[in-house]
């Protein structure tokens, strides 16, 4: 490490203390900011499944010449997008929670839908879904 003289030194120290803490936070620079941004992705996300379910439930969603049902996958789609944003969350069970949204709407599965509607309870937005 490079001696420094003077006021630099206590400067330097405290440069290499916060490029420290940005890389273990990954690379943060406004601590708050990101978990705002966290907390409108998972809001997206919470509100983009809701849209699916509500469309697989419509009148007619399943006929599939139906205009309900062809509501149903541009939802999926939003919802598969808004999870990938969220790739590093986990939806319980050690799945992750774009595994789970996949399994939700491509197979049907029911307890990766209630673990992906845990997830948006325990993330405060239980009301859009």
């Amino acid at each position: 490490m490079r001696r420094t003289h003077g006021a630099a030194a206590p400067v330097a120290a405290l440069l290499a203390a916060v490029a420290a803490v940005a890389v273990t936070a990954g690379c943060s620079s406004s601590g708050g900011g990101d978990e705002e941004r966290r907390t409108e992705l998972r809001r997206d996300y919470c509100l983009r499944l809701g849209e699916w379910r509500a469309a697989r439930s419509a009148e007619g969603a399943g006929t599939p010449s139906s205009p309900a049902f062809e509501k149903i996958e541009p939802a999926a789609q939003g919802a598969f997008l808004a999870a990938r944003r969220l790739q590093d969350e986990s939806a319980g069970a050690g799945r992750a929670l774009s595994e789970d949204t996949w399994s939700v709407i491509r197979i049907g599965d029911a307890e990766a839908e209630t673990r992906v509607l845990r997830y948006c309870e325990d993330a405060g937005f239980e009301t859009l879904v």
